[in-house]
């Protein structure tokens, strides 16, 4: 009897055992579909033998390996959670999470095994020989990862990422991106973010294409890959595309076999897109979160030029609606709350109902994000409502003015907080990052916004440097922005 899996391997180790799944680049080491599905019931083995259950929490601490995907999976044949940790973070708030999603049992590869006062498996020892086999059917709304927020705007939250989340996404994203089983992607962002893990990983394990993984971004190293592994699919936040770009070897290197590269995060500068229109790559904005996705729309890249600076429309399986304070519709133009209903929201917030249920209206997700929307239906991001200041009295979102700062061609990356004045109660702090090898002045950037932003909306204040405060993730750091601002 067949029974109805999470397991995507099973499959395409039955049709096509000898496809390449995943290439470990720094590890040296690929697993084809039947080798990682075979792997995948081995580690299943093993957490079984460590007392792992369904609803049990398997905690990873380690940079980006191909185990990630073998656990993974193993997690689905149990029923069980796979945490995967950002290793970045402090002992001490590693330590936390830990206790929040009270872990089952801890996996650490090598360079981490000393980290944490707590006994872990070692990750490089392997699973060992015993196969395990489930008869557990998921459902659904089973939570099948546990990936902690930011925490940019306050304690992480554990975001359950269901099971029908993660399968719908993947149906979703093989829609809008066309995947094929002959499709690649070099994933070198942090598979313990949603961006990472979802945003092509899975989508293509889904599809049956393949992962080229490394530990980090390295952009001598990623562009080496791209041409000798003929990459067809990139993912990245703008920071990443700039470094590739801005490297010796951007302009030699073979990048015809991509069709595809996704950018999400921040929004993408005008220079950056000339960059690789240049280059007959179509780098496409986008949009989406952990709890939702996280690829929630779609822009496609015939009107990446027309559309500059729009998310694209929403994709397939997804609804979207902007609401003002009231809940109310918002016309065409209007910013609004943006609210996201489909099979790919998340199951909720681990053990806090009061936040689950105030994510919620209804059944629509609230994001907290502000967009708009214009008469074809193509979305722009305004900003965050949390970020939204107000600076007498007209309402400004700080994702506006960044976009605007973008097209300046001197502007690598740009952010902007609201911080107070004893006039207008709060005006516009730029903070920004030039391009290599360039320098902008604050009069060449007020006078390169004057001619496209509302007086109310232009910043007071500039500060230019050279490399501004990230997030584990590669977006700028409002927070750190904010504590050094006097």
């Amino acid at each position: 009897m067949m029974r109805a899996t999470s397991n995507w391997l099973q499959m395409h180790a039955r049709f096509r055992p000898q496809a390449q799944a995943v290439l470990d680049v720094d590890a040296g080491r690929a697993w084809t579909y039947a080798e990682l599905y075979r792997d995948s019931l081995l580690w299943a083995g093993l957490l079984h033998r460590n007392n792992v259950g369904r609803g049990d929490v398997v905690s990873l601490l380690s940079q980006n390996r191909g185990e990630h995907f073998a656990l993974l999976f193993a997690c689905a044949e149990l029923g069980a959670l796979f945490a995967p940790m950002n290793w970045r973070l402090a002992p001490a708030e590693l330590a936390w999470q830990l206790e929040h999603a009270e872990s089952k049992l801890l996996i650490t590869s090598a360079c981490f095994r000393d980290t944490l006062d707590r006994p872990s498996l070692a990750l490089e020892q392997g699973p060992g020989e015993q196969l395990f086999q489930s008869a557990h059917s998921p459902d659904p709304q089973d939570p099948w990862v546990l990936m902690y927020t930011s925490g940019t705007t306050g304690k992480p939250k554990g975001a359950l990422l269901t099971h029908g989340q993660l399968h719908w996404n993947a149906v979703n994203t093989t829609l809008a991106c066309d995947l094929v089983p002959q499709d690649s992607t070099l994933t070198f962002t942090p598979l313990f973010h949603t961006g990472g893990l979802n945003c092509l990983s899975t989508p293509l394990l889904h599809r049956g294409g393949r992962v080229v993984l490394t530990k980090k971004v390295a952009p001598e190293q990623a562009l080496m890959l791209i041409e000798s592994q003929a990459i067809t699919l990139l993912m990245g936040v703008p920071t990443i595309y700039e470094m590739l770009a801005e490297h010796p070897n951007f302009q030699a290197t073979d990048c015809s076999s991509v069709r595809d590269a996704l950018c999400g995060g921040a929004p993408t500068g005008q220079s950056l897109l000339q960059a690789y229109a240049q280059r007959d790559i179509p780098l496409r904005q986008g949009f989406g979160m952990t709890e939702v996705g996280p690829n929630c729309f779609s822009l496609p890249p015939g009107r990446v030029q027309d559309k500059q600076g729009s998310v694209g429309q929403v994709i397939h399986h997804m609804a979207a609606r902007l609401v003002d304070p009231s809940g109310e519709p918002v016309p065409p133009g209007v910013p609004g709350e943006l609210q996201l209903c489909g099979p790919a929201v998340f199951g909720g917030y681990l053990k806090d109902p009061q936040a689950t249920a105030k994510a919620f209206d209804g059944t629509w997700f609230k994001t907290g994000d502000v967009l708009s929307c214009d008469a074809e239906g193509f979305f722009y991001v305004c900003g965050r409502s949390k970020e939204m200041f107000i600076s007498g009295a007209e309402n400004v979102y700080p994702a506006e003015i960044e976009a605007a700062l973008l097209q300046c061609s001197k502007v690598a990356n740009a952010a902007v907080i609201g911080v107070p004045d004893p006039r207008w109660g709060e005006v516009g702090q730029a903070f920004i990052e030039p391009r290599a090898g360039l320098a902008v002045s604050e009069q060449e950037l007020r006078a390169h916004l004057a001619p496209i932003l509302a007086r109310y909306k232009l910043p007071k204040r500039y500060v230019v440097q050279a490399d501004l405060p990230r997030t584990a993730s590669g977006k700028i750091d409002k927070q750190a922005l904010r504590q050094l601002t006097p």
